[in-house]
This record gives structure tokens, C-alpha cells and sequence, in this order.
């Protein structure tokens, strides 16, 4: 897919630059050709030798190199690639990009380049949600510039939350899409994500235990292999990936709605923690503590998406995954799960307290399927989409 393709990766100055020497051995495996420029910053993480070592060609790095002038100056660098890719982005770097400035040989090449770019930013949670970069990157979308990323996460100043760059996987899986290809192109896939709030009154509502981030980075691993997604979310704690048709719904009902007015799809992805219940006749007013006691709460079920859809008729997807979040006897619920609704795969894991994996970054999920039961091992929920994804590819014969 990437065969003959050129990548010019400019490696910006934060700690995920690790990642991008990563990167570089990723891309070669698909036959794409790697120039590597090295920011000031960037050579405080990565040293050119391990760039250069890796990308099997010189590392470009300064702006007033006469030697590179002479052979190829900074123009003819910025033109010459098939896609710029950029990672990681810092917000200093999304700053200039964004501003127009050119001080420097990625910013100069950024600035002069008439090739489409790809952005993974990395950086502190704090500095990914400043009002400062989010208008830069508002303004890099309205430019043109893609993004992948970034992910929730541990980092490595001992926070958590958003900022942490794309794993290699990932940022390969952009790259294929932004080159106009990847192996679910031309089809398209639905995806539900996050909780479900069903009402009390105007100010409590019952909800399952849900951050969103498995689905949401479903979503986005299958737009990166070129999928058309639509994304139909409930309340979730992450923001939606970009690149996907996005539809927020806050109940099972609206949601079960959104599913209907989606179809017809080539496969669903049902990662959503739907409320099973909800209370049958929600009051229009907070209710108060009255001498009367606790006030009765009279419990309806919800529509069941995952059975309703796997059981159809007529308009079935081609495959249906449905999750399984189970404390105990994982493997039993779970394969139980899959026959009783109807569904095709089941993504089953421990989301018991001891295994820390609800609201955490990584995730370990036991695949079943008609041909039996694959156990996976724990990993990051990146990698767990990036898996589940190429096994989506292979099953719709991309």
C-alpha cells in the first residue's frame, strides 16, 4: 500500500520522539521511503545517527546547511514528499504551523510545502486542552492539516489524560488513508461508544461505568484503514476521533435510533456501555426528600441494539461485534453473550476493580468467535483497536 511512497517525517522536540524511530521501521516494512528532519528539540530525545541509521538516509536538521542548499534546497525538500507527517507535533511546533512562522527547517519546510501533512501532537494534557492550541488546531484543520491523535493516557510527567502521541500502528493506518487508500476503503462501518444516560429527573440519570475510550479508538483505527465510520456516541469522558462521522446521543433510545438511521453498514462495532434500564416515567422536576421517604422508581428495559441488529433480516452488516464487559467468568458470559444475541464476535474483558482496566489506558480482551477463543494480551486500547481493526479488514476481505 505504501510501496514507492515518499514520507518526509519532521520529528519534533517531546519525549514521544522515541516513537517516531518506531515509525520510520513501520514504514519501510510497507516499502515507503522515509527523509527525516530533526528539530533542535527532537535531537534531545532521538540522536540523528539512530534517525538516520533507521530511515537508511541523511538527516536533515539546519536551515542554512550550504552543503543540502546546494543539492536540494529547502523548497525542492518541502515538495518533494508525497505526504508530510509530523510527529510528534508539539504545540510549539502547531503554534508556528499555525501562525505561519519560519524560523527553523521544519517550520521553513511546513510553511513552503505544497504536499498534504499529518499531524500526531504529543504533548502535557495541559497544553493539549489550552485555549491556545485548541485554536491552533482548529486552524490547522481549516487549513487542510489532518491530525491522528492524540490518545488518553498515562504520561510521562506523571499526569493522565489527553496528549499522548498515536502509536506507530496508528499513525501508519493515517498515513494510508491521507495517501487516498487503505484496506477498508469503500466501506463503511458503524461504531457505538461511551455510556448511555438514562433520566431520573432534570438533574440524575443511571448510566453504566464508561470512559469511551475503547470505542472511540475503534472508531478512529478503523478510519485509519480507510473505513467510512459513523460514530454514534453517548456521553463520553474523550472527544471523538476526527475523520468520523460523528453522532452524539445521550439515552438508549436515542442511540437505538441513531443505529437504525445508520444502516445499511458493512460492519458494526456495538463497544457502547448501554444502560440495560431505565426508569419508565422520568419526572420533569427534581425530586425532593420529602417526611414520605425514598420515592418508588418504577424500572422499563431498554432496547436491546446489539440483538435487535445481529437478529435482523434483511440489511444485517456483514459482521456483527458486539462487547461483553464481564467481573467473573469471563470467557462462559461472554461466549454465552455472543449466542444468546446473535452477534458474530464478541470482545470480552475483566473489568473488575483488581485489573484497574475500567477508565484506564490499557485493556486486555478476550476475542470470541465461531472458530473459538483467542486471548490477547494486555496492551495499550490504542493497540486493541489497531488488532480488532485489521481483523475487521481481514474478515470483510480488505
Amino acid at each position: 500500500m505504501l510501496s514507492g511512497k515518499r514520507i518526509l517525517l519532521i520529528i519534533g522536540g517531546g519525549i514521544a520522539a522515541y516513537k517516531s524511530l518506531d515509525l520510520i521501521r513501520r514504514l519501510q516494512e510497507r516499502g515507503a521511503a522515509v527523509t527525516p528532519v530533526l528539530t533542535r528539540g527532537g535531537e534531545q530525545f532521538v540522536t540523528p545517527l539512530a534517525v538516520s541509521a533507521l530511515a537508511g538516509a541523511a538527516v536533515h536538521r539546519d536551515l542554512f546547511d550550504l552543503t543540502v542548499e546546494a543539492e536540494m534546497g529547502h523548497i525542492q525538500l518541502s515538495r518533494s514528499a508525497d505526504l508530510v507527517v509530523v510527529a510528534p507535533a508539539t504545540a510549539d511546533l502547531m503554534g508556528k504551523m499555525a501562525n505561519g512562522l519560519a524560523d527553523d527547517l521544519a517550520s521553513t519546510l511546513l510553511l513552503a510545502t505544497d504536499t498534504p501533512v499529518l499531524a500526531a501532537p504529543a504533548m502535557n494534557l495541559r497544553m493539549w486542552l489550552h485555549p491556545a492550541t485548541q485554536r491552533n488546531r482548529a486552524a490547522l484543520a481549516a487549513d487542510g492539516v489532518r491530525f491522528v491523535g492524540p490518545n488518553e493516557g498515562d504520561m510521562a510527567c506523571g499526569e493522565f489524560g489527553p496528549g499522548r502521541m498515536a502509536e506507530p500502528l496508528e499513525i501508519v493506518a493515517a498515513i494510508e488513508t491521507a495517501l487516498g487508500g487503505g484496506p477498508l476503503a469503500g466501506r463503511r462501518v458503524l461504531v457505538t461508544s461511551g455510556p448511555t444516560h438514562e433520566p431520573i429527573d432534570p438533574v440524575r440519570y443511571i448510566a453504566n461505568r464508561s470512559s469511551g475510550a475503547q470505542g472511540t479508538a475503534i472508531a478512529g483505527a478503523l478510519a485509519g484503514l480507510g473505513a467510512d465510520v459513523v460514530f454514534v456516541t453517548g456521553p463520553a469522558e474523550v472527544p471523538p476521533p476526527a475523520g468520523v462521522q460523528v453522532v452524539a446521543v445521550e439515552t438508549a433510545a436515542q442511540m437505538a435510533e441513531a443505529v437504525r438511521a445508520a444502516l445499511p453498514v458493512d460492519a458494526g462495532v456495538f463497544a457502547a456501555a448501554v444502560a440495560d434500564w431505565r426508569v419508565a416515567s422520568a419526572s420533569d422536576r427534581k425530586l425532593k426528600k420529602t417526611r414520605d421517604g425514598i420515592p418508588a422508581l418504577e424500572f422499563a428495559e431498554n432496547p436491546d441494539i446489539l440483538k435487535t441488529v445481529a437478529r435482523m433480516t434483511e440489511g444485517r452488516p456483514g459482521l456483527v461485534v458486539g462487547f461483553a464487559a464481564e467481573t467473573d467468568d469471563v470467557v462462559a458470559h461472554a461466549t454465552a453473550k455472543r449466542a444468546r444475541k446473535g452477534c458474530d464476535w464478541i470482545v470480552a474483558n475483566d473489568v473488575s476493580p483488581a485489573t484497574g482496566i475500567m477508565g484506564g489506558s490499557e485493556n486486555a480482551v478476550v476475542l470470541i468467535t465461531a472458530d473459538g477463543v483467542e486471548d490477547w494480551p494486555r496492551m495499550s486500547k490504542a493497540e486493541v483497536a489497531q488488532r480488532l481493526a485489521a481483523r475487521i479488514a481481514s474478515a470483510l476481505g480488505g
